[in-house]
């Protein structure tokens, strides 16, 4: 039992990677797919209301979101760059403007399902608890159990 009273499932069947994926995207819990990671625009739930995940493992662990939402706005960029420019729809410079724009804001609005998507994929590859974290009881079974958001 965690301190509000919750009883979370000791283990949920692994869902397949696609499913995982497709969880994050949806900014839900990619391990049973219930809880929201996010309680606001920008702040992050600590674990999933649902099962428990914890969804900031160590310090430094959300660090790979941003390979992500760098990936995806990059890919983008470069797609939309030539689609335009061998389209001869906008010039140079127009390009340039258009572009420097959407690679400010697009990375803003992206940067929630980027989170969603590291979560997503280290959860396919490294399953909340891994042994280390079960020996070091941050499970969330147990009595040091907390629901307090994270600071995000």
């Amino acid at each position: 039992m965690t301190e509000s009273g919750k009883k979370w499932p000791v283990s949920i069947p692994p869902a397949g990677g696609m499913v995982t994926m497709l969880r994050g995207l949806r900014l839900r819990c990619p391990r049973c797919g219930q809880g929201a990671i996010f309680r606001g625009w920008f702040a992050m739930n600590a674990r999933c209301p649902a099962c428990g995940r914890l969804f900031d493992r160590a310090p430094g662990y959300l660090l790979g979101s941003i390979y992500f939402n760098y990936g995806v706005t990059a890919l983008l960029v470069v797609i939309v760059y030539f689609s335009l420019y061998f389209s001869e729809t906008l010039n140079g410079k127009q390009l340039l403007v258009l572009l420097t724009g959407f690679s400010i804001v697009f990375p803003l609005w992206f940067f929630r399902h980027a989170r969603g998507l590291w979560i997503a994929f280290d959860e396919r590859w490294d399953p909340w608890p891994n042994e280390e974290e079960a020996r070091r009881g941050e499970t969330g079974l147990g009595a040091g159990a907390s629901d307090a958001p994270a600071g995000r």
